[in-house]
């Protein structure tokens, strides 16, 4: 296959043409780098591909994850208000309680090792 002669620049090409005369023979360089090299570009896409699939997996679990938290987080929000007017409006209507007192927990001990 004989390269054919690149082509000569347009007369708009100095002035705002020029980025979009340069994007088209970029472009052109590519599709034929692509077409002469296949299994380099399908290596790329293989390579490229995967990681971006597993890059948007990731990315998606987060955000799953982000969302059960802050449902899990606005739960106990609401719990810890109902819970506190609860605590506020018992409290002005009786006399505080003492809560009752914490036993030791009851189990084996371990004798203290000796020398």
């Amino acid at each position: 296959m004989a390269a054919a002669p690149p082509p000569l620049p347009a007369e708009g090409a100095t002035s705002g043409g020029g980025v979009m005369a340069k994007l088209e023979e970029q472009w052109r360089k590519t599709k034929e780098h692509a077409e002469t090299y296949p299994y380099v570009w399908g290596s790329y896409i293989l390579v490229y591909g995967g990681l971006g699939a597993y890059l948007a997996w990731r990315w998606r679990k987060l955000r799953r994850t982000e969302d059960r938290v802050r449902v899990l987080q606005d739960r106990l929000r609401k719990l810890a208000a109902a819970e506190e007017s609860q605590a506020a409006s018992g409290s002005a209507s009786t006399a505080p309680t003492l809560p009752p007192p914490q036993e030791p927990a009851a189990g084996p001990t371990k004798p203290a090792s000796g020398p």
